[in-house]
């Protein structure tokens, strides 16, 4: 059978695609994962379903890529990456922040040559995709949406959230209740899409209002090899599942399966910088040399501190992390190794970028992440310090006396000058797990661009990237919901709508 599209990868764009362009019964749909299907709520493990669980993402855990990047020179051991192997992708196991970037990320892509992309073009769909549990549906907010969105109301925070947002407000930042409002600044309570702690995934949601459709097909359990090509036209994908290589045909091929996989498979596929390609024997479909370049990600910095022992902790989840981001300062319950609090430094909009390629013609073998942090521009380790001894200097406010026992890391000694600091954060950073960019979108004057405006990958036929790797670069925000967005705006795109 010859589908109308083919898509590859079940994540949250995969399944928002899938979705929406079955809702077309004159079109079937074929969308294939890696990982295992869990169709109905009743069969969907705990580990996905319920939000606070953070063992989905665990190394090895059963529905985790467990890939390993490269952070700095200064690091004694890889870096985990999660990424989710299952339907749903990694919106069933991610931390549920669905959290908009600002509008300015937006007219930033649009300025990058990128016209279509601003925030007034992206706004509907960003609206269009949530159900504003707080704000209900008003010119920024949607209350019909597939993705429930819902806030921690003030009256439920714990002592160190609120402690947390009273040094900030002591330190001038503004109160902020509503963080995907477009004038939003300050400190307040990120937007979530975990209802009674319930991970509501794409594939919960978007894909769950689809699956009884006829002319949709959801097939797990299959390894992409490599799409097929007809000169520079694509025709369909070789893949594998229970120990057997299949083909499948598509009019219309669409690669949804993230800022790691669709990069790869690009390259096993022919497409791709020349020198890699040669370097493996890979026939040439297009020698594309912005496949798997531009790795964007948001460097991470984690602040442990010891609590007093007579501290009471939530006794449901004993731990609690506050997140301090580019000092705009979200407040969420999130399991630490040890318990205690944390401040979590993301820097957003990072100079740096970094690369990934294949290392393997085998389809199972990673490929090599380099995220490249704090190497390409001295900012971004400046802008680090900042943010953490912004933190440092909360735990002073009176109403931490009774938390803090004491910060853990950074000690007094990487903290007594900017090099010994800056030799901490070489040493500790890791990923916030918003990797992207990697087949970045752009005009034809940018020779390091993939795709066009409409995701189409330059110079081929019936092939696109729809995922978070045709970000142009990585919002100021989780990237769930722009790659949820982003996925809404091209299935209109593509039906015509």
């Amino acid at each position: 059978m010859k589908y109308d599209y083919v898509i590859l990868g079940a994540g949250s764009a995969g399944c928002t695609m899938a979705s929406r362009l079955s809702e077309d019964p004159t079109k079937s749909v074929l969308l294939l994962e890696a990982g295992p299907d869990y169709p109905d709520f009743e069969s969907y493990p705990d580990d996905l379903k319920f939000g606070y669980d953070q063992t989905a993402s665990a190394i090895d855990a059963p529905h985790n890529w467990s890939f390993q990047g490269n952070t700095t020179p200064l690091a004694t051991e890889p870096m985990p990456v999660p990424r989710g192997r299952v339907v749903g992708g990694s919106s069933a196991i991610n931390g549920q922040v669905l959290l908009r970037g600002v509008p300015e990320d937006y007219d930033a892509w649009a300025a990058l040559g990128n016209d279509q992309w601003g925030f007034t073009s992206v706004l509907p769909y960003l609206r269009k995709l949530e159900s504003d549990m707080d704000f209900g549906a008003d010119d920024f907010h949607n209350s019909e949406g597939f993705i429930p969105v819902r806030r921690f109301a003030k009256e439920t925070w714990l002592p160190a959230q609120q402690a947390f947002y009273n040094a900030a407000r002591t330190a001038g930042f503004p109160d902020d209740p509503d963080m995907n409002h477009p004038e939003s600044g300050g400190v307040g309570p990120i937007p979530m899409n975990n209802p009674n702690g319930v991970r509501m995934s794409t594939s919960l949601t978007f894909l769950g209002a689809a699956r009884h459709r006829l002319n949709l097909t959801v097939k797990a359990n299959v390894i992409v090899h490599r799409v097929l090509f007809d000169g520079n036209r694509a025709i369909g994908a070789q893949v594998e599942s229970g120990g057997e290589t299949f083909t499948v045909e598509g009019e219309d091929i669409i690669l949804c399966s993230g800022a790691i996989a669709s990069p790869q498979i690009l390259m096993l596929s022919g497409v791709g910088p020349r020198e890699t390609l040669d370097k493996f024997g890979i026939p040439i479909v297009q020698d594309t040399p912005g496949v798997g370049q531009n790795l964007r990600d948001h460097p991470n910095i984690r602040v442990p501190i010891e609590v007093k022992e007579d501290f009471p902790l939530n006794p449901q989840d004993p731990r609690t992390q506050v997140m301090a981001s580019s000092f705009s300062s979200p407040i969420s319950g999130d399991p630490l190794e040890a318990e205690g609090i944390r401040f979590t430094c993301i820097l957003e909009l990072a100079y740096g970028k970094g690369h990934l390629t294949i290392t393997s013609t085998d389809p199972n073998v990673q490929p090599e992440l380099n995220y490249n942090y704090f190497a390409d521009d001295p900012r971004d380790l400046a802008r680090m310090r900042e943010a953490v001894r912004l933190c440092v200097g909360f735990v002073d406010h009176p109403d931490y006396a009774n938390i803090v026992k004491e910060i853990i890391e950074p000690t007094q000694g990487d903290l007594e000058s900017d090099d010994a600091l800056d030799n901490w954060l070489m040493r500790t950073v890791s990923t916030s797990q918003h990797i992207s960019g990697t087949c970045k979108m752009g005009p034809d004057n940018d020779p390091m661009a993939v795709v066009d405006q409409q995701c189409r990958i330059k110079g081929l036929e019936n092939l696109r990237v729809i995922d978070a790797s045709v970000m142009p670069d990585c919002i100021r925000a989780n990237t769930n919901c722009t790659t949820i967005m982003i996925a809404e705006r091209m299935a209109d795109i593509i039906k015509g709508a």
